[in-house]
Formats: structure tokens, sequence, C-alpha cells
């Protein structure tokens, strides 16, 4: 998978074009531009999920045969979500295009988009991909990274008013239910919470099912999610983040749970939890390095740039949810502009999917 030039020349425009910070400069912390999402790069996004959602192989599908008639092809198996090497980043290049065409009517390439996207979300495929589930076996596939990515497909298109949206929302709806359901089932069951980097943590599945609960104003989901908040996070206390991160992260787990905090609860409940969750970060000095990427031909390795995107958008959360932690959005910007920059290479190991987190913290940017 060969990027082409022009494609590579856009992201440094992107990267030369973002807005300087006009925040004085912190203590030991050079001040980091602050990325602004154009049509432009908007077009430059759309290519990498619209590159690798009909390509079949490499892929890893995860799954346990319980016998011969699970060895099938991607594409028969997954007939909506086959491309781009595993599941999930099919599905969250899905919401990709989805998010770039509601935000940009005008991308280079809307037709094609949708003509895609209607193609992949069909009844017929969303009727398969059930049918996947509810092999025996099934039970704990993509759970819950990629059920987190399904519903905030879901929710991208329900926020979107544009009658296609409306059509795939529609399409999609048995699946998204058959995932809000396995979530109710799941959560009590869930006695500890999983803090890891990588797709099993706990707190990044539980804070885009929330997004998505909230936009339908789905109560018994948004119950069973606090309930879990309640039990997992509520009597945590000085977060290690001097151990972030592990050599494969592509999420903090310190920063992650601040993020579905920040979303669960109340400002003030949330600000003194914070204040013992991490009292550091509201020094005005506080600083985190981006993660570096020693080799991108390394489908492990790369997941730090996708932690610097990760870290970004929950960075500029709490920003977001609590002014006086402003200085935060400095760190989100180096992280941002780190890897920014990198993303568009050779290396399929990181282009199926790196795309998605990029647009998601710039997203976060506004």
């Amino acid at each position: 998978m060969k990027c082409k030039c022009t494609l590579c020349l856009i992201f440094i425009a992107l990267f030369l074009s973002c807005k300087e910070d006009p925040k004085p400069k912190l203590q030991e912390s050079p001040i980091s531009k602050s990325p602004i999402l154009t049509l432009s790069e908007a077009n430059m996004l759309a290519e990498l999920p619209l590159t690798c959602l009909e390509v079949e192989y490499p892929n890893k599908l995860g799954q346990t045969l319980n016998d011969s008639t699970h060895l099938r092809s991607p594409k028969s198996l997954h007939p909506a979500f086959f491309g781009c090497f595993d599941w999930h980043s099919s599905v969250h290049g899905h919401w990709s295009l989805v998010s770039l065409l509601k935000q940009f009517p005008d991308l280079g390439k809307a037709g094609v988009i949708r003509e895609k996207l209607t193609e992949s979300l069909s009844q017929e495929n969303i009727a398969q991909e059930m049918a996947y589930f509810e092999m025996t076996g099934n039970i704990s596939f993509e759970r819950t990274y990629g059920w987190a990515w399904v519903l905030k497909l879901s929710e991208e298109l329900h926020t979107w008013d544009d009658p296609m949206a409306k059509e795939l929302e529609y399409n999609l709806e048995p699946l998204t239910r058959f995932i809000v359901a396995s979530y109710e089932s799941f959560l009590p069951k869930l006695i500890y919470p999983i803090r890891v980097g990588e797709h099993s943590n706990t707190a990044f599945g539980l804070s885009l099912a929330w997004d998505y609960a909230v936009a339908v104003n789905d109560v018994l989901l948004m119950k069973s999610i606090k309930d879990a908040v309640d039990r997992f996070y509520t009597n945590d206390k000085g977060c290690p983040m001097e151990w972030e991160p592990s050599g494969y992260d592509f999420l903090s787990p310190c920063l992650e749970e601040i993020n579905l905090v920040r979303k669960v609860y109340a400002k003030e409940a949330f600000k003194k939890w914070l204040d013992t969750f991490m009292p550091q970060l509201k020094d005005p000095d506080f600083w985190l390095e981006p993660g570096k990427v020693a080799d991108r031909t390394d489908g492990k390795l790369v997941h730090l740039d996708g932690l610097n995107f990760s870290r970004a958008w929950c960075l500029y959360g709490i920003a977001e949810t609590l002014p006086e932690y402003e200085h935060l959005k400095n760190i989100a910007n180096t992280h941002i502009n780190y890897s920014l920059p990198k993303i568009v290479d050779d290396n399929y190991e990181g282009t199926h999917w790196l795309g998605t987190f990029a647009l998601y913290s710039l997203n976060k940017t506004k």
C-alpha cells in the first residue's frame, strides 16, 4: 500500500498551516501550534479509509473457530466491515467518512463516499454482521472496542440531518441495539475495570458508549455506564502517569479514565475527583512528552502515534470542562503536531487506522 506524493504534501501543508497558540510560553514547554481541520485536509483524511475499506487482505479476523464453517473469507463473514485490516478499523473508517462528509459536504469525493457508505451499510450486510455476532463462541467478539465504535458510528449518523444518514442509521439499528444490549448485559458482570492502553480499555469503550447514550437519550444505557463508573473509578487516587506510556499503548489509561469521568459526573464533582486522581494536571508547568515511534513498519510500535492523538482529545476535553486547565491544550497541540505529518506513509500498519484517531482529535480542537 504505497502512498501518493500529493497526499504527503497535503499533510505537510496541514502541519505548516497551523495557527499559533496565543498563550504565553510555559516553563520548559515550547508553545505548539493549534491544528486546524480545513477542507483540503478533510479531503486528505477521507482518502485513508476510502483506500482501505475494500482491501480484504491482509486481514486479522480475531475470531474463535467452532467448526470448519467458520473458515471463510473476511468479506463473506463481514460484508459491511471486511476491509482496513480488522473489523473495528473498518467500523471507525466508516465513522471517519460520515464525520468528514457531515462537516464538509463539498468533499472532493463526496459522491464516491456516499456510494461506498450506502453499499457497505445495507440492510443485507448488517443482517449478516448480526449473524456473525450470534454465532456460538462470538459473545466477546470486539468487546468493547469494536462495540464502542459501532455506537460512535450510529451516533454520528443519528446527529446528521441528511436523508442518507437516516437511511443508514435505520439499516445499522439492529446491530446498534445488539451492542447496547451487550453492554447492559456485560457491565454488571465486569467486577474490575480493564486498565490497559490498548483495545480492551474499559474507560475508552464506556466513553464512546456514553456519547451515544446521551445523543439518543438512552436512559438505561446511561445508568448502566454511570453505575460502572461509580464502581470502577470513584475512589481512584494518584494515577501513576509516570508509568505511561507502555510500549504498545494507543490509549492512556489515566487520561481515558479522566475523559470518561468528566463526561459522566457533574462539573464540580469531576473537579473534586480530578484533584485527587491527578493533582499534577493543575500545575501550569505540567508537561507530557509525546510518545515516540521508533519503527512505523511495526504494527504494535506505531500504536504510539495513536496514543498522541488520544491523549490530545482527552486533554482538550479536560480544558473544555474546566477552563483553569487551559494550559493542557498546548500539550495536546504538541502531541497532534508530532504525529500528524507522519500518518501518511508506505506503512499499512498505521495508515489503515490512524486517520480516524487524527480526525477524532482534530474534531476536539474546535
